[in-house]
């Protein structure tokens, strides 16, 4: 055992250390702990909002997007973030989902006043909301080496139901939106050809509603193996 610690030893020596290695972990645990205080304010405010206070869906876009503005522009470190190996995280799968949240948010929601009011955007908020509540705080306590066995447990299952609901919630604000861009014509581009055609935003918008589910294949799959990787063995040595 000496001899093998010795040899242990021996080839951490020849590991180069990083000088910048707890300036790193310091950012990641700083990141994690600023987003997890961001959703958590979303997801108690409107909690106390909508069953307490008994307000409804309608006002949920003006009381709470600051706040969600906030939260997914920080998520645009998290791309960066894998981009540059400060994570190990891939990199597809987060481009997937944070785009693809900010596109609903910026593009769908936050131009279109008609789409405010909705409550369909109550639901995305909450379902985003409820997801990174274990997400975050799981990423934290990883960067200082502590693994809460109920929170990891929550982080690779909470995703089941959660996804595909908030999935589905975004989906709804698309359709819901093609409409109204349709009739503005707000996005759509005009090409200066003789036949005079218009790229209208409303059929982009019919696309990315086949990118939006591809895109959630694409998460599924990754939180899928990520479950077994961290669930899978201790499911095995239960049997």
């Amino acid at each position: 055992k000496e001899e093998e610690k010795i040899n242990k030893m021996k080839i951490e020596s020849r590991v180069p250390k990083d000088p910048f290695k707890h300036l790193k972990k310091g950012y990641l645990v700083m990141y994690n702990l600023v987003q997890f205080l961001g959703f958590s304010w979303i997801f108690v405010n409107m909690t106390v909002r909508l069953f307490i206070l008994g307000k409804s869906f309608y006002d949920t876009f003006h009381t709470i997007a600051d706040m969600m503005y906030f939260c997914q522009t920080l998520a645009l470190m998290e791309i960066i973030n894998s981009l540059i190996g400060l994570v190990r995280s891939p990199l597809l799968p987060a481009v997937v989902q944070v785009f693809g949240r900010n596109f609903v948010l910026f593009v769908v929601l936050g131009s279109l006043e008609e789409m405010q009011s909705k409550p369909v955007v109550f639901f995305i908020f909450y379902f985003w909301s409820i997801i990174e509540l274990f997400r975050y705080p799981y990423y934290m306590l990883s960067c200082i080496g502590i693994e809460w066995k109920p929170l990891t447990w929550l982080r690779y299952t909470a995703w089941i139901p959660l996804y595909p609901l908030g999935g589905l919630s975004e989906a709804v604000a698309i359709v819901q939106s093609i409409p109204i861009f349709s009739e503005t014509g707000k996005f759509s581009l005009g090409l200066p050809n003789p036949l005079n055609v218009t790229i209208q935003f409303s059929f982009l918008l019919q696309l990315y509603l086949i990118a939006l589910f591809l895109g959630l294949f694409v998460n599924f799959r990754h939180l899928y193996k990520q479950r077994r990787q961290h669930l899978g063995p201790k499911k095995r040595k239960m049997k």
